[in-house]
């Protein structure tokens, strides 16, 4: 289970990097958001081209794929990508793809979680990354979709269908060791210019008012959405009690700081190998946090 994070959702890349490297057979992968994304290129077989891809992306590649929209519902329409995304990979339809795979969005009029397992895999994937007025959202099959996280962050009862000796979840919005070791009130040079572009396009909204007037509404938008992600995460892994959770800190990466993949994937695999360490020295999984 692949959880929603933005960026942050890189992390995915390097747990199963790690996994796959110490002989673990991946049969079923769900996903929200970012996981989603992750999740469903690695059952199309296509996720080292995605990485190496990814890898490559400097600050001015992520905002080049950013097709701006004054409509529709959000700052993003999301087409630019989604079209890239199928030139690099190509497309399947879910039920072709050799892993079971489930892309989690909501359908934001009837308020109820859908699952995607059927049909185009770059539609549910879509769907999954429509982050609520960041992302324009996306219909399909007459439902008006946006971002799985809203309702499940960390989708563990999609996989339940399938049989397996070990469920694991990546939660990439854990806990950060230390609150004060990434401020995102603090604008490095890596983030502060696409930090400073949704201000102006968020401000040509609000009648030439100034975005940066305390915090801007993107980020009030992505620390609201992330502090209800991590009830309803706690809440889910109450609920399902998954054999291993691999926590990545919510402070790794801010959600849109896609060009620091290099170090954001090595953060998943080195946490996906001190957790898998722990459970086969002791034989069974440690506490998730």
């Amino acid at each position: 289970m692949l959880g929603s994070g933005g960026a942050r959702g890189l992390a995915h890349i390097g747990v199963i990097q790690e996994l796959e490297a110490r002989g673990y057979e991946i049969h079923a992968i769900s996903g929200s958001s970012m996981g989603a994304l992750v999740g469903g290129i690695h059952a199309l077989g296509e996720l080292q081209t995605y990485t190496d891809w990814v890898e490559g992306l400097s600050q001015t590649d992520v905002i080049g794929l950013l097709d701006w929209s004054f409509s529709g519902g959000g700052l993003i329409r999301g087409d630019k990508l989604i079209r890239k995304l199928r030139d690099l990979v190509g497309e399947r339809d879910i039920e072709d793809l050799p892993i079971n795979y489930t892309a989690v969005a909501v359908d934001i009029h009837r308020g109820k979680e859908v699952w995607m397992s059927d049909g185009s895999l770059f539609d549910a994937i879509r769907a999954s990354i429509a982050i609520p007025a960041v992302f324009a959202p996306h219909r399909y099959r007459g439902r008006t979709l946006v971002d799985g996280g809203l309702l499940n962050p960390v989708p563990v009862a999609p996989t339940l269908r399938t049989l397996t000796d070990l469920t694991i979840v990546v939660d990439v919005n854990g806990p950060a060791p230390d609150e004060s070791a990434a401020d995102p009130d603090e604008e490095s040079d890596n983030s502060g210019l696409l930090r400073r572009m949704l201000g102006y396009v968020e401000s040509l909204g609000m009648n030439g008012a100034s975005a940066a007037q305390g915090m801007a509404l993107s980020e009030v938008l992505m620390r609201s959405l992330e502090t209800m992600q991590a009830a309803i995460t706690r809440h889910h892994l109450a609920v399902f009690r998954p054999d291993l959770v691999i926590s990545i800190p919510k402070n790794t990466c801010m959600v849109h700081e896609f060009h620091r993949a290099t170090p954001v994937i090595a953060l998943g695999r080195e946490a996906a190998r001190e957790r898998l360490e722990h459970l086969e020295e002791n034989g069974r999984p440690g506490a998730p946090y």
